[in-house]
């Protein structure tokens, strides 16, 4: 199981780098190539998927640093007018623009001898990335409306789930900025791939909400459920996790969650027609024993179905999705190919 940083470390990180935790291949090997690029002082890209946890990568990056003891500044480039980016990023002398009544230091300066951390950086207008460049390159800026040159030691970890050599094509994101920041690309696995560390994550999410309530116990996760967490594709990742069980240990009144809501806008009053669900047409438990064949098949179908709608129609997903070699789903998607279109 990994965590964040060493324990000499620990009382300098905030309590969500805690909920980095894995015990799947494919995470602990992000981590081993994390914790290596961490030591070379050098500019690192992480790309991952909405809610994968760039933001939390990045903090260990930082506390498994030799900057540790400074500071880490983050920025999330989404939240901010791209007019203000610049005057964030580089800050601003009094009287450079209306409103600016006195001068104010940008986050360059602000995490002077530490990390800076760049979220969405693919949305940094180009203009304010001829600035980052002549920092990387020349540890220099000047603030908006001053000519007088400012020197900064930082490290820049940038994060984005955008394609940062297509938006190079496109014109959009500068070529020698990618070059100078790709030191070291690290992936985020998404949590699809991590179906080893689901349920951890999810007991460790019951865990603290349970806290946070002031329940006596932690509620335990149901086979229904497990079975369910583990079958979802988790296309919002860790967040959508951390939602879902939340949820669930709030809404429950007993020691056991027997049920998830993973979308919350799933509307209780929907017609079948608005939810695009398909129906089973029975109730499987009142039905007489002598249809057990009959019914057994009508399941698979169901269960073909609903693998191949959480997959977008790709057969090799939604085998794995159901527990099933790629082999085994082929044969009982060609016998049941017809019910199936």
């Amino acid at each position: 199981m990994w965590y964040n940083a060493p324990m000499e470390q620990l009382k300098t990180v905030t309590p969500s780098l805690t909920e980095n935790l894995g015990e799947s291949e494919v995470f602990i090997d992000f981590q081993q190539r994390l914790s290596r690029a961490a030591g070379i002082d050098r500019p690192v890209l992480i790309i991952g998927e909405r809610g994968s946890g760039k933001e939390i990568a990045a903090s260990r990056l930082h506390f498994l640093s030799l900057r540790w003891q400074e500071p880490l500044v983050t920025i999330n480039c989404a939240a901010l007018p791209q007019s203000l980016i610049e005057t964030e990023l580089f800050g601003h002398e009094a009287g450079a623009f209306t409103g600016a009544a006195k001068a104010r230091k940008g986050r360059f300066e602000e995490a002077h001898g530490g990390t800076i951390f760049l979220d969405e950086i693919g949305l940094i207008p180009l203009e304010v990335q001829e600035k980052i460049l002549r920092v990387v390159e020349y540890g220099t800026f000047e603030r908006v409306g001053s000519s007088k040159t400012y020197e900064v030691d930082v490290r820049i970890v940038g994060a984005t789930n955008a394609d940062l050599p297509a938006l190079c094509t496109e014109g959009t994101f500068k070529q020698d900025l990618l070059d100078r920041l790709s030191f070291e690309v690290l992936f985020l696995p998404p949590l699809r791939e991590r179906r080893d560390d689901i349920l951890l994550l999810a007991n460790h999410f019951a865990a603290r909400m349970a806290r946070e309530i002031h329940r006596d116990e932690v509620p335990e996760l149901s086979l229904e459920v497990e079975a369910d967490l583990l079958s979802y594709p988790w296309p919002g990742n860790i967040r959508e996790l951390k939602n879902t069980i939340e949820r669930a240990v709030y809404r429950s009144d007993g020691n056991e969650i027997t049920s998830v809501t993973i979308n919350p806008f799933e509307n209780p009053f929907a017609s079948p027609e608005e939810t695009g669900v398909h129906q089973s047409g029975y109730d499987v438990a009142s039905k007489p024993l002598s249809t057990f064949a009959q019914v057994r098949e009508e399941v698979v179908v169901l269960f073909l179905r609903r693998a191949l709608d959480q997959s977008g129609g790709s057969q090799k997903s939604a085998s794995e999705l159901l527990g099933l070699t790629y082999d085994q789903f082929r044969v009982l998607y060609r016998k049941h190919r017809e019910q199936l279109s």
